[in-house]
């Protein structure tokens, strides 16, 4: 199966995989996934100079708002994601706030389509081929070799490739 896509969702469903593959709960994983791929997003766009960097005394203020609200960082595929705890358990933060587990299945759903069960199932068996551990160091790198092709550069930012499941499958270890 081939679809046309960007990245960010794509990015937001194999994060949710690999959360989850590490241990922890599907609503858990799907804001750590959604935080992950907004966090990927946001350096992407500094690089590129689409977004100013925020001045240190303003992340300093956040840091220690955030500090006080309980937030903490759990790395996921080479990134720090804060997460805080709530009476639902776990969750990713994003702009000061808890990210929705609803919202981010929604979000999946409204992209993929009828091809998320298919796409998720390659996913999950890839993720399954690793150790934890294993998948844990290595999964960006998973990412970076089926996600879909784009133009680089500017071109490229919010622009759609193909999604090809052959590749993913073809990357699971037997």
């Amino acid at each position: 199966m081939k679809i046309r896509i960007n990245r960010a969702p794509v990015l937001t469903l194999w994060a949710t995989i690999v959360a989850e593959r590490l241990g922890f709960e599907h609503e858990e994983a799907l804001t750590l996934g959604k935080a992950l791929a907004g966090l990927n997003a946001y350096s992407k766009g500094k690089a590129l100079g689409l977004f100013k960097p925020t001045p240190e005394s303003v992340r300093a203020e956040r840091r220690k708002k955030a500090k006080a609200a309980g937030v903490f960082e759990v790395a996921l595929m080479h990134r720090a994601v804060p997460v805080q705890r709530t009476a639902d358990g776990l969750r990713a933060v994003a702009k000061g706030k808890p990210v929705d587990p609803a919202g981010v299945q929604r979000y999946l759903q409204g992209k993929f389509g009828e091809a998320l069960g298919d796409l998720s199932e390659a996913m999950i068996d890839l993720a399954a081929s690793h150790e934890p551990e294993e998948l844990a160091s290595e999964a960006f790198a998973l990412y970076e070799k089926f996600r879909p092709p784009i133009p680089a550069g500017e071109a490229g930012w919010g622009a759609k490739g193909e999604l090809d499941t052959a590749t993913i499958t073809a990357l699971a270890k037997r």
